[in-house]
């Protein structure tokens, strides 16, 4: 990638407290755009554009809870407010809180998880297109999937589920919007190094050595910054021509 590949733009990244949306976050500024950093980590958010400013780029935190509307159409106001307009979007919020088979799931637990990670998904590219289209101008959206997408892994059905219905909806959005040059595309990360992540091994007691092992072809995790280089790329013009697209980035896990 090239310094100046997203200057001039206004990027939007929600789930930036942290993790793989703050190092996104801070890829896209040192790209040149000017980011619009979100979570309902309010603390998280402003330390992420914190850092951002600190660099000398342009960034503002803008707290919202993707699950909810109002919520996600006061975030992409604001962002328009901040900075005169959208261009590229990273919907990367999500959570993962079982550890049961799925008769064993609470039906609120079940619901949060489909709530913030597919939800959100939905609400974010309805009010991040809607703007898009107002502007005239075409635009990228990036969703965050999973290689469960694709791959389920053990108790894990309510999340499985809910990145099964982010890569459908990323396909059709793609087919719907491409005639007005949205692109619409996801990642499907693999086991990358994430406190989301750290927690999940925790809880199931497992090695971070043998779950590294097992899921990748590496035989370590991924890194954040690994996963912002795939949503930089997928925003700027140089994926002119990738439109519906899932692409994993999980150190050949899915090639097995």
């Amino acid at each position: 990638m090239t310094a100046g590949i997203l200057a001039g733009k206004v990027a939007l990244v929600t789930g930036a407290a942290g993790g793989m949306g703050r190092a996104t976050a801070l890829m896209f500024a040192e790209a040149g755009a000017k980011v619009v950093v979100s979570d309902i980590d309010a603390d998280g958010g402003v330390a992420t554009a914190a850092l951002i400013t600190d660099e000398g780029g342009e960034a503002r935190f803008v707290t919202a809870d993707v699950s909810d509307s109002r919520s996600v159409a006061e975030l992409v106001r604001g962002t328009v407010a901040a900075f005169g307009g959208l261009h590229c979007a990273v919907n990367g919020a999500a959570i993962e809180l079982e550890r049961e088979r799925l008769a064993d799931v609470d039906e609120a637990v079940f619901d949060r998880i489909i709530a913030v990670n597919l939800r959100s998904i939905f609400l974010c590219m309805k009010y991040e297109i809607r703007q898009l289209l107002e502007q005239g101008s075409g635009g990228a959206i990036v969703n965050i999937a999973s290689t469960n997408s694709f791959r389920p892994q053990p108790n894990q059905s309510a999340y499985t589920a809910s990145k099964h219905g982010v890569l459908g909806m990323t396909r059709n959005a793609a087919i719907d919007y491409a005639p007005d040059g949205i692109r619409i595309n996801a990642i499907c990360p693999g086991a990358i190094d994430t406190p989301m992540l750290r927690a999940a091994i925790e809880r199931r007691g497992r090695e971070p050595d043998e779950v590294a092992g097992r899921l990748s072809l590496l035989g370590r995790f991924g890194e954040p910054d690994e996963i912002a280089k795939a949503a930089l790329w997928l925003c700027s013009d140089e994926s002119s021509f990738t439109i519906g697209h899932a692409l994993a980035v999980d150190g050949g896990y899915l090639a097995r």
